[in-house]
């Protein structure tokens, strides 16, 4: 049994990124929840934690979709729905109208990103991220964080949200860090550091490059801890499934971490 800690629904517009023609290069993403379900059977996949598909620079795309993650949700009793949330000021009265919903039902997980703006350490954000982490606290949701190198999103930034909330708020840091650099840091001892300081953090190696699995694997066992702190996600659309799969599978090994990656810590989290 795999349960998917990250993957997208909604099929975004077409855009033309980074001054090329209008594209639509997440060519797996899914419209219905019909088609969700059908490729959870494909897959084998028996538990998935469903975020809004994103990556357009339109925020009100992906807040429209929080509304399809919840029907989702309580469609299969496969799926947990994770919300599109915003800490940009511009976006307080669509994460207010995000965070209403946090009690429904199968709502296990707000998402936070700042690809689409925003930074951890704006002084301007504080105020919505306070109220989005507090909106964790009080449901018993998990911040599920994007990273990857640079900028907002950099480790650098986001390991604020780690230092400020993760003592009250469970915080799954997508990615690792999401390239060279975000995960010499954090393997090299910052996430451990978190852990043994007490920090209720968690992570996925979607995106990881190829070293990563391995070395973390290795580190984990050398340190004694880390084993629940690592769950499998495919990042579908973004992401490939039977390739996470694969090297995931080759970095765990099969034995009990495999079934904490593939299991046990997204019940623990998600369940």
């Amino acid at each position: 049994m795999v349960f998917d800690a990250h993957r997208h629904l909604g099929v975004l517009p077409a855009h033309p990124f980074y001054g090329g023609p209008p594209v639509h290069p997440d060519t797996t993403a899914r419209a219905t929840i019909r088609q969700l379900v059908a490729d959870l059977d494909a897959e084998g996949t028996e538990r998935a934690l469903v975020i809004p598909n994103y990556g357009v620079p339109d925020p009100d795309i992906a807040f429209g979709f929080n509304e399809l993650v919840i029907e989702a949700a309580q469609t299969d009793d496969r799926i947990r729905a994770g919300l599109w949330v915003s800490a940009r000021p511009e976006d307080k009265e669509r994460t207010a109208r995000a965070l209403s919903l946090a009690g429904e039902g199968g709502v296990r997980a707000l998402k936070l990103s700042f690809l689409l703006g925003g930074r951890p350490t704006d002084p301007a954000c504080r105020p919505l991220l306070d109220e989005i982490f507090a909106t964790a606290a009080r449901h018993r949701l998990v911040v599920h964080i994007h990273t990857s190198p640079g900028a907002a999103s950099d480790i650098d930034e986001v390991g604020h949200l780690v230092d400020w909330y993760a003592d009250q708020v469970r915080v799954h840091l997508v990615h690792f860090g999401g390239g060279m650099s975000g995960h010499i840091k954090l393997a090299g001892a910052r996430f451990f550091d978190w852990i043994t300081a007490g920090k209720h953090v968690y992570t996925d190696l979607s995106w990881a490059i190829g070293f990563l699995p391995y070395w973390l694997a290795q580190e984990i066992e050398h340190r004694g801890i880390g084993h629940d702190r690592v769950l499998f996600a495919s990042d579908q659309p973004w992401g490939d499934f039977a390739g996470e799969l694969a090297r995931m599978t080759a970095a765990t090994g099969g034995g009990d971490l495999a079934g904490l990656v593939f299991r046990d810590t997204f019940a623990a989290l998600y369940d």
